[in-house]
């Protein structure tokens, strides 16, 4: 691993950095000022920094967009485009596989972040196997009808659109029951289809179930060939995985605790002081610093035309861990202001109470623990199937 970079890399940090200096919003909560934000890091094309520049993307490399992640990770920018999911699979699915109508359609509206999008993937009994799924799609004419349910789908009620996977044909008549999955583009105010949020432990809610009921989509909104939905997925997940952006926002989590723990008393010291305190803080450390590393073995085989394949579950369940601990060191610290998310300041605004209870979010999506565990035991180690 060459942590080094070329010339060529450090003028783009250098110029990406004096870009922040100059432009970064000094209220993030200030909506004038984040609108600003977006509309000149678009001009940049810094967002779809990576999608092909004849989609009105940056052209950019791989080691050009983690350089770009990682710094305004660290300077805490508003993202890079306010279409999380549009501009993370749905878009570069849409310029790979989509037709010429499909990409005038939607890519300019995502780039522009005009709203949001959503991913019907899951259902209650095809979660971790997705290619199990059973939502089912006919072809009638020029429209698919479709009927099934879809749940721990993120942001479905503020959503305009959804990528959804249905099953277009049996999957006992197919050889591989990948085959037979169909990648449609689903209107989410269509006739027949229901949205029922999933609220959380904090009275939140992220994920809803969503029901088609004889829902109508024209067949040309269907992503790529009939059953070649499964490949318009994998291939849209193979961007830039390193996951180093998460590791900034891990640590920046992690540099709030220590800040907090040194502004709280225990046992008539400050907490920082504590050797319980200070051990978790630094496991805490130490397992982002490994994730960190890992990232960056993952970034240096994508760099050399590898493909990433299971070894990325590692970081997950990292992750996963480092979520749910970060969380539950911030309120143990508050001590009885601890069950409170506001009136006191000892609350902290409530900060680590939704943190702690919000978790789900985070952990659940994209795989649970355990099956992180079962694929790096199964595809990583060999061990055998659970």
């Amino acid at each position: 691993m060459d942590f080094d970079l070329s010339p060529e890399q450090q003028a783009f940090r250098d110029e990406v950095r004096d870009f922040i200096a100059q432009n970064l919003p000094s209220n993030a909560a200030d909506p004038t000022a984040v609108q600003a934000w977006q509309r000149k890091v678009r001009e940049k094309r810094w967002v779809g920094f990576s999608w092909p520049e004849d989609c009105g993307g940056g052209g950019g490399g791989i080691m050009e967009q983690v350089i770009l992640k990682e710094e305004m990770a660290k300077a805490k920018a508003p993202p890079l485009g306010s279409c999380f999911m549009g501009l993370a699979w749905v878009g570069p699915s849409i310029a790979q596989y989509g037709t010429e109508a499909q990409k005038q359609r939607f890519i300019p509206d995502i780039l522009d972040g005009k709203y949001q999008w959503c991913t019907g993937y899951s259902e209650p009994d095809s979660g971790s196997d997705l290619a199990s799924l059973q939502c089912k799609a006919v072809l009638e004419g020029d429209h698919y009808v479709v009927n099934g349910q879809k749940i721990w789908t993120s942001i479905a009620m503020w959503s305009k659109w959804m990528i959804l996977l249905v099953r277009t044909s049996n999957p006992k008549s197919q050889e591989n029951k990948h085959d037979g999955i169909t990648c449609l583009l689903v209107e989410m105010a269509s006739e027949g289809l229901e949205v029922r949020p999933i609220r959380n432990m904090g009275g939140g809610a992220v994920f809803a179930e969503v029901f088609f009921t004889d829902v109508k989509v024209p067949a040309e909104q269907r992503l790529g060939e009939e059953g070649q939905g499964w490949q318009v997925t994998v291939s849209a997940l193979a961007h830039e995985r390193s996951s180093i952006a998460e590791v900034e926002g891990l640590k920046r989590n992690l540099d709030l605790l220590k800040e907090h723990a040194a502004g709280v008393e225990r046992n008539g010291r400050p907490a920082s002081e504590d050797p319980g305190i200070r051990r978790r803080l630094a496991v805490a450390e130490t397992r982002v610093e490994a994730m960190r590393l890992n990232g960056m073995r993952f970034l240096t085989k994508q760099l050399k035309g590898d493909p990433l394949g299971s070894e990325t579950s590692v970081n997950k369940l990292h992750r996963a861990a480092l979520e749910v601990e970060l969380g539950e060191i911030g309120v143990e610290l508050q001590g009885s202001a601890g069950s409170l998310t506001d009136g006191i300041d000892d609350a902290v605004g409530g900060k680590w109470q939704k943190h702690s209870l919000g978790w789900p979010e985070v952990v659940i999506g994209g795989g649970t623990p355990n099956i992180q565990k079962n694929i790096i035991a199964e595809r990583i180690l060999g061990l055998p199937k659970d």
